[in-house]
């Protein structure tokens, strides 16, 4: 007598995984709030629901959030790097791990956001069909530069996708 045994395992990413990573995206900026006075909590709000919109449609690429001076940015600022996971399971940590006492004197808060592939593939109309979706529409810029380096410090993941965060350090 012979058998056979078969797993399948099928992962659909729904607005809960989204939220889910958004909201932790939304812890990591309150704990930057409270180091470093910004961003304020109605931007906070409306960068959680950007980043819930983004990742449910499979549009994000990147997004930063912190403090630049002059066109480079500086620590604190966190990137966080969107990817689909292939069916493994990834690492999903809590948020936070923020250092405190950075030197942000002269520097301003400012954000970031790159497209993914699928964003590309996107025509003009349908691409501005969504944007109107999102809570604040934003505009073409140069990418800043990073004084210091991009350090690898966190995953956030749900539903089949990640965000990998990054964390700018000095030198």
């Amino acid at each position: 007598m012979t058998g056979s045994h078969t797993l399948s395992s099928t992962s659909t990413f729904t607005v809960t995984h989204a939220r889910h990573m958004a909201a932790k995206v939304a812890a990591d900026l309150k704990r930057m709030q409270r180091f470093y006075g910004a961003p304020a909590d109605d931007k906070i709000a409306d960068y959680e629901a950007e980043v819930v919109e983004l990742l449910k449609a499979g549009y994000l690429g990147t997004v930063t959030y912190g403090f630049k001076r002059g066109d480079n940015w500086i620590e604190p600022t966190l990137r966080y790097t969107a990817k689909d996971l292939a069916g493994m399971s990834g690492t999903d940590d809590d948020p936070g791990k923020m250092r405190p006492g950075a030197d942000v004197t002269g520097a301003s808060f400012y954000n970031y956001l790159t497209y993914s592939a699928a964003w590309l593939a996107l025509s003009p109309t349908q691409q501005e069909s969504f944007n109107q979706t999102l809570p604040f529409q934003r505009t073409g810029a140069a990418e800043p530069g990073v004084s210091g380096s991009l350090v690898s410090d966190r995953s956030y993941s749900a539903g089949g996708k990640g965000l990998d965060r990054f964390s700018v350090r000095s030198y």
